[in-house]
């Protein structure tokens, strides 16, 4: 097995991992956490095949996507910090009612 081999198929566990977090988990903070790993994955592969390929498309991309969640990653902290004041839950499901009573 090759070394891209190997990093391909780190990045393929790696999403995977973040899949089952994601469709698993309950908490939200944990779900945030699995989409974070997902967005990781897919940066380890855009510079796997940057790598393969002349060019700077690959990390290019890939810079991109990390700025995406830096910003996904503040602006969902804040949405269940806000929820978890309004709700005392931080469990996606106990959040049924979307309107002030």
């Amino acid at each position: 097995m090759t070394e891209t081999d190997f990093l391909f198929y780190l990045g393929v566990l790696l999403f995977s991992c973040g899949l089952l977090i994601v469709f698993t988990k309950k908490n939200a903070l944990l779900v945030l956490m699995g989409i974070e790993l997902m967005l990781n994955a897919a940066n380890l592969n855009l510079v796997l095949f940057n790598k393969q390929q002349a060019g700077m498309d690959g990390l290019l991309f890939a810079l991109f996507v990390i700025l995406v969640a830096v910003c996904e990653a503040a602006v969902g902290i804040a949405i269940i910090l806000r929820v978890y004041h309004y709700y005392k839950s931080a469990v996606p499901d106990n959040i049924n009612n979307l309107k002030e009573q």
